[in-house]
């Protein structure tokens, strides 16, 4: 499974990798999703996915999400890569406005997303993470905040911590931000993408409320 991270780098105490395989397997995902957000997939990208969808299905027993999966899988071995680049760009940057856009304030709270950025950047300055040197994109971008998750996975901050930010900056305008990419009419590879995205949101969701109640 590819691992990527594009929007988020880590701080200079960066802590030890996790080991447990399980949480591995959930920090490769996070970083998946970062990468397909980030920038148009590639070539290697797409012979990658397609050729790792046994292993995402073993991986991830939910079947929402094997069944995402498996459309991923789909699209990435029937797209052109031109053709993938020309609908990343008209969907998430566009001319003077994007169709879809890919901040998540935007969705989480419409009515004052500067609230929202100012209280995502204090948190990611208390853990001493930051935009990686040449990277212009906004903290909240889909892709930063997939990154960010991975991060807080391989840097071992508790499930505790990981909840936290995850109902709190995460969670609030993902699946918004999911359901707008598969409504757009000009949206062809990149609705399995958000639908394997959202699948795994959920899946996420849901282990994290499990975790209170045991």
């Amino acid at each position: 499974m590819p691992a990527a991270g594009n929007e988020t780098g880590r701080g200079p105490d960066r802590a030890p990798v996790a080991s447990d395989p399980e949480e591995q397997a959930r920090a490769n995902l996070y970083g998946l999703i970062s990468r397909l957000f980030c920038a148009p997939a590639d070539p290697n990208l797409l012979a990658e996915i397609s050729r790792a969808a046994t292993v995402a299905a073993a991986e991830n027993p939910a079947v929402d999400m094997v069944t995402a999966w498996s459309a991923l899988q789909q699209a990435c071995r029937s797209a052109y890569p031109a053709l993938v680049r020309q609908e990343y760009d008209g969907l998430f940057i566009g001319v003077g406005r994007a169709e879809v856009t890919p901040y998540l304030s935007a969705y989480a709270v419409a009515s004052a997303p500067d609230r929202f950025l100012v209280a995502l950047r204090n948190q990611l300055a208390a853990w001493g993470l930051g935009r990686r040197e040449g990277v212009f994109e906004i903290e909240d971008h889909v892709s930063g905040m997939s990154d960010i998750m991975r991060c807080l996975i391989e840097g071992g901050h508790p499930l505790a911590e990981q909840k936290k930010f995850f109902d709190a900056f995460v969670h609030p305008g993902v699946e918004l931000f999911c359901a707008a990419v598969q409504k757009s009419p000009n949206a062809v590879f990149y609705k399995p993408v958000a639908a394997f995205a959202l699948a795994f949101f959920e899946l996420e969701r849901a282990a994290f409320d499990m975790g209170d109640m045991s």
